[in-house]
């Protein structure tokens, strides 16, 4: 395999974060993502940047092989809107670390899944 796809799909996952997560520019989601794996992702990051409208992710590293990309972020955002069932605080997280997995197919992402600190999150922002 030529090192070509992996820088691709490394860029792929660098528009998704400064494009879509921070930028919030919805529309590359369907540039990036597998037709049929765009509104999933759609109905997860809309209601989270709702949320944190002043969302700022860290890309720590990205690791890619095959037709995987390994994502480590941090991420940092002020509470603006009702969030897990708690309403905005007005609060900032900082620093909340995130690994994400993102599997490519046909130079899309067609699957991600990953986990958050969700716990770090609630705390720093009061909520736990």
């Amino acid at each position: 395999m030529s090192m070509r796809p992996l820088e691709d799909h490394k860029a792929a996952v660098r528009r998704l974060v400064n494009e879509v997560m921070v930028g919030g520019d919805f529309e590359v989601l369907d540039q990036i993502y597998a037709a049929g794996a765009a509104g999933p992702a759609r109905a997860w990051i809309t209601p989270f940047r709702a949320s944190f409208s002043d969302l700022d992710m860290e890309i720590v590293e990205l690791v890619a092989e095959n037709d995987t990309v390994a994502a480590r972020f941090l991420c940092s955002g002020t509470h603006t809107g009702d969030w897990l069932g708690h309403p905005p605080t007005g609060r900032r997280f900082h620093r909340v670390p995130e690994v994400y997995f993102f599997q490519f197919t046909d130079g899309r992402i067609s699957k991600a899944w990953g986990r958050e600190d969700t716990h770090r999150r609630l705390r720093q922002l009061g909520l736990h």
